[in-house]
């Protein structure tokens, strides 16, 4: 009975052993020495205002892009969501600028087989398909 507790204890210490031991390859200070040597990359700031917003619907992945301001100067008003939506139904998704300045567009369609001449009235339109 004596041997059969020794053979135990001696399994449990080389399980322990083995578990904690294990083989060091000495990768963490080669790791820690070689991410030392290289120059850090910069990060990239995070994109704000205008370059957010188009940024956003580039991620949509539509074919066309457009960028629509008043001729006017003026900000956005209710009445020309209203407008879009009557003159433009094909715009997919659309963003204000936080100044509400601009009305970036994303859509699959070519507006210009289809109301861009009732837009232009209206608005400066900017192509932003493929930039």
């Amino acid at each position: 009975m004596k041997l059969r507790q020794w053979l135990v204890i001696l399994i449990a210490i080389l399980g322990v052993l083995l578990m904690f031991g294990g083989c060091h390859t000495g990768e963490s200070n080669n790791t820690t020495s070689a991410s030392s040597a290289q120059p850090s990359k910069p990060t990239a700031s995070p994109l704000v205002g205008f370059a957010k917003d188009l940024q956003y619907i580039k991620n949509g992945q539509f074919t066309y892009i457009y960028v629509l301001s008043r001729k006017d100067g003026k900000p956005f008003q209710p009445d020309d969501k209203d407008f879009l939506n009557k003159n433009a139904p094909q715009i997919v998704d659309r963003v204000l600028t936080d100044d509400k300045m601009k009305a970036i567009a994303g859509t699959n369609f070519n507006l210009e087989e289809g109301n861009m001449a009732a837009l232009k009235k209206r608005y400066v339109v900017e192509d932003y398909s493929g930039k």
